[in-house]
């Protein structure tokens, strides 16, 4: 008999039991994750537009025969192979001849580092640079994309 008396003691103990009241409510909101590039794309918009014209004339359908260059950002298989690698993505070049796709990538690289970690929005003569590779010609590119950016 005494199990059972502890038992049911036991067992309404929380009833007896009560938060402290502070007067105050506490909501806790909801959270979203971000997505980086609907955030930083509009910001980039000019400079997405310039690289085009510059690279392509902004023709989809560009092609390359030296460097095996695609579409209107003259993407390059190594550049969709490391992109890949680092998104998990399955693009081939030819995906490169949709705009929106090859946009996708020229983006992914203006705010993730060679590792794939999000960094610091780049400054667009950096993400230009960038996308152009390096030497002194990429100067004379960046001089090509500031005109276009700067005076059209």
């Amino acid at each position: 008999m005494r199990k059972l008396l502890l038992v049911i003691f036991l067992l309404s103990f929380h009833i007896l039991s009560f938060a402290p009241s502070t007067g105050k409510t506490t909501f806790i909101a909801e959270v979203k994750p971000i997505n980086y590039y609907e955030v930083i794309q509009p910001i980039y918009e000019p400079l997405v537009r310039a690289i085009a014209l510059v690279e392509s004339n902004n023709n989809i359908l560009a092609y390359n025969v030296v460097e095996d260059a695609v579409g209107a950002f003259q993407i390059r298989q190594c550049r969709i192979k490391h992109y890949n690698k680092l998104t998990g993505k399955d693009y081939t070049l030819k995906d490169m001849y949709d705009y929106n796709k090859a946009k996708e990538v020229f983006v992914y690289f203006i705010y993730h580092d060679n590792r794939g970690r999000i960094i610091h929005p780049k400054s667009y003569e950096q993400a230009a640079k960038n996308w152009n590779g390096s030497g002194p010609m990429t100067e004379n590119y960046w001089k090509r994309v500031q005109k276009v950016l700067y005076h059209s």
